[in-house]
């Protein structure tokens, strides 16, 4: 690589320019690696506990169905649930963190979830249905957070990758041309001084 640069002043400068560029983007991108490691730790921590919270209700709601269908006869519970009176609907929108385009989600329900008469069914199975209504927040939210540790460590990983390089790689490169020009203007500049000076002894001695 060495042999074709160009050892002069302005190459020199050139040089100089790209590794303050270099030196630059890698702070930036050391600043964005770190921040978006924190904001990964925070969402980890939180994501701990929404599983937690998420499990335990649909453990606890898995709970009453079961307990539901034990004193309920089949027929009450499949004339029970088979009709639909809730609708559903997910929009998805996007914010930003650190340049990171992530979904934020928000849903629309209309209607009752509980649409039956209360004569052949159970108080567990209200309980239940209940239940499964109170957690879907929690999902949504969970949902949420995953999908966002999944692109925050995609781009952590990415902008490692770039940092590595610029700093394993292409500055010391750059660093290195500059030490090459360095000593090949020295070396001209010693050449043109032993020069100067037999010359200076050739018409000293006429």
């Amino acid at each position: 690589m060495q042999t074709s640069i160009n050892a002069t002043r302005i190459e020199l400068l050139l040089l100089r320019r790209r590794i303050a560029l270099a030196v630059r983007g890698h702070k930036l991108l050391s600043d964005k690696r770190d921040e978006i490691s924190r904001q990964l730790i925070q969402i980890s921590r939180q994501l701990g506990s929404l599983r937690k919270e998420v499990e335990s209700r649909l453990i606890e709601t898995s709970r009453r169905f079961v307990m539901a269908r034990a004193v309920m006869e089949p027929e009450n519970i499949k004339s029970a649930m088979e009709v639909a009176t809730k609708k559903f609907s997910l929009a998805v929108s996007f914010s930003s963190i650190m340049s990171v385009k992530v979904p934020r989600f928000s849903k629309e329900i209309q209607g009752e979830i509980i649409s039956y008469g209360f004569a052949n069914t159970s108080g567990e199975l209200d309980i239940a249905l209940k239940g499964l209504e109170k957690v879907f927040d929690k999902l949504l939210e969970l949902a949420e957070k995953e999908k966002q540790a999944q692109l925050l460590a995609d781009e952590l990983q990415k902008t490692r990758r770039r940092v590595n390089v610029l700093e394993y790689v292409v500055i010391p490169e750059l660093q290195q041309m500059i030490r090459f020009i360095y000593d090949k203007l020295a070396e001209v500049e010693r050449d043109n001084i032993s020069r100067l000076m037999k010359i200076t002894e050739m018409i000293r001695a006429v």
